[in-house]
């Protein structure tokens, strides 16, 4: 609001100083100038009754001479300050027409709406800085789940974008530079509220900017920041950033499951996966044989070290050696899209290829034509550009690697279900066997699509009735307990608890008679109804009171009497 005064009097000091010098005058004159009475008597007219004549007379509406007629030289005046007043109402009315569409003016407003909104705010939200393809992927998925978001970037035209999609949450943007610690804190760092900030700008400098900022104004606050340079890494790493995400690391991660533990990837994309998607299909990578990858930048740096860590023999087609470097078994120079630099490579004899380049006309040419070559190949695929999902889904790879997607999802499941990281670092531990069993378990209780995975606390806010019943009435409640069907007990909700967190320990996939204490924490999963019929039993008493003991007790003192009798 101080920014809007300052704007609007500093460009209207002139209209309004011109304004008011035209009524002084104009008034003055009146005052001096002297008149007739009905009785010819000479009089003059005050300054409340010259300023009501110069006040009509202005704006040009004509109530007449009042309180006599005037003589001609007070008309003489008056035809001087029609002229006076009313070029100085439309010097300033112009002026402040231009001041209105000027671009000074409408930041000023928009400045303003937007600082009001952020005040208003009740809930916790995450602050994201950049609305790239990144930042749109992750509104979307926090925004799917409820949560609540603000958006800062750089470019306005991303934020109007953003205003036209159809988001389940309403999302408010801002457009500023977010290396400006102001731009920073008007978009709510400093909010009670904020819960996170997550920098996700295609700039390492202001991302690394963004969590210095972060983390000196709220050493509390959760941050998590896009990287892509490993000394960028250690930077963020050195003043205790929360979460650095790498999309090829990441990646690399996942491919390394897949060719230790097939169930386990299956289980880890079917519960990290995007609301209502179809469950996806289980892949099998050959875990012997030669592999030819065409790209040796980042991401083909990070591919490489997790195939030669499995034993796989690794055969690097690079275009610009001497840019990337080189890996210790050499490299055959060529992009990879002519079929001679494949054959070079020996693709005949390879059982898979990584076409990992940075273009994807590359990567999709590299694709056919080493398929023409080796039909059976298992194929990896680079996917670049978000507008390009649909020919990359024509060429049918076993695994496409999308930054953008990669990024969103972890970051997604690191806020809104940081359990489920726990989780996964658990399951590496057990065997295939068992994470099959889980994917079975998963099946059975899915409608063909991603599971829904949420955490609960049982605590006053999320779980009042439980914690009630625990803390103060003595009863027991086991995980099976919560698993009961709210209208019909005898019957289980189709539900698994995947994690359960009780005082800084870890129970994977609790038992249905595991006992539940307050502040006990616990990661489920399910069909997406089922959270809302557990609700019931979590916070209404009666609700809890039949799930237990299968009756339920009149709660006032006529029906108790009734009950009786």
């Amino acid at each position: 609001m101080d920014n809007i005064v300052y704007v609007v009097f500093r460009r209207m000091r002139q209209p309004l100083l011109t304004l008011l010098l035209a009524y002084s005058i104009s008034i003055m004159g009146l005052v001096l100038i002297p008149g007739q009475d009905d009785a010819g008597q000479p009089w003059h007219m005050g300054f409340f009754h010259a300023f009501y004549v110069v006040s009509f007379t202005s704006t040009t509406i004509g109530f007449g001479e009042i309180p006599y007629p005037f003589t001609d030289a007070q008309r003489m005046w008056v035809i001087f300050t029609i002229y006076a007043t009313v070029i100085s109402w439309i010097y300033a009315i112009g002026t402040l027409l231009a001041l209105i569409q000027g671009k000074a003016f409408q930041n000023a407003l928009t400045v303003g709406r937007f600082g009001r909104r952020i005040r208003r705010l009740t809930d916790p939200f995450i602050l994201i800085v950049g609305y790239g393809s990144i930042g749109r992927e992750l509104v979307m998925a926090l925004t799917e789940r409820q949560q609540h978001v603000v958006v800062l970037d750089s470019d306005q035209q991303r934020i109007n974008v953003m205003k036209l999609q159809n988001l389940r949450e309403s999302v408010p943007g801002f457009s500023g530079d977010a290396a400006n610690p102001d731009n920073l804190t008007r978009a709510g760092l400093t909010h009670p509220q904020c819960a996170a900030v997550v920098a996700l700008t295609n700039s390492n400098a202001v991302n690394l900017k963004v969590a210095i900022t972060s983390k000196l104004l709220r050493p509390e606050l959760t941050v998590v920041c896009r990287a892509d340079s490993a000394e960028v890494e250690k930077n963020m790493e050195s003043f205790g950033t929360d979460y650095i995400v790498d999309p090829f690391e990441t990646f690399a991660m996942h491919l390394s499951i897949a060719l230790q533990s097939p169930g386990l990837h299956l289980l880890g994309e079917w519960l990290g996966g995007n609301a209502h998607d179809p469950l996806a299909e289980p892949i099998y990578p050959p875990q012997q044989g030669r592999w030819v990858l065409c790209g040796y930048g980042r991401f083909g740096k990070a591919v490489y070290d997790r195939l030669t860590r499995e034993g796989m023999d690794v055969v690097v087609i690079e275009a610009t050696p001497a840019k990337t470097g080189t890996p210790q078994t050499g490299v055959v120079v060529g992009k990879g899209t002519e079929a001679a630099t494949l054959m070079e490579a020996n693709i005949d004899n390879a059982v898979g290829i990584v076409a990992g380049t940075d273009r994807d006309v590359d990567n999709l040419s590299i694709i056919m034509t080493a398929r023409e070559l080796n039909p059976d190949l298992f194929v990896i695929l680079r996917q670049n550009q978000r507008t390009n999902k649909t020919i990359v889904k024509a060429v049918h790879a076993n695994m496409v690697m999308h930054p953008s997607q990669i990024i969103a999802n972890k970051i997604r499941m690191l806020l809104a279900t940081p359990m489920l990281s726990e989780f996964m670092s658990l399951a590496k531990g057990e065997e295939d066997d068992w994470a099959c069993e889980l994917v079975s378990r998963l099946i059975a209780i899915s409608s063909e699509e991603v599971p829904d995975v949420w955490e609960m606390t049982v605590d006053k806010i999320h779980a009042q009735a439980v914690h009630t019943a625990l803390t103060t009435m003595g009863q027991v409640v086991t995980i099976g307990d919560l698993e009961r069907n709210p209208r019909e007990r005898k019957r289980h909700l189709p539900v698994i608890p995947l994690l359960m967190n009780h005082q800084d320990s870890f129970i994977l996939l609790p038992k249905k008679d595991q006992k539940v204490h307050a502040g006990d924490k616990i990661l489920w999963c399910g069909r997406y109804s089922v959270q809302s019929k557990m609700a019931w039993t979590l916070q209404h008493p009666v609700a809890l009171e039949y799930v237990l003991q299968g009756k339920t007790e009149p709660r006032n003192w006529l029906f108790r009497r009734l009950t009786r009798q």
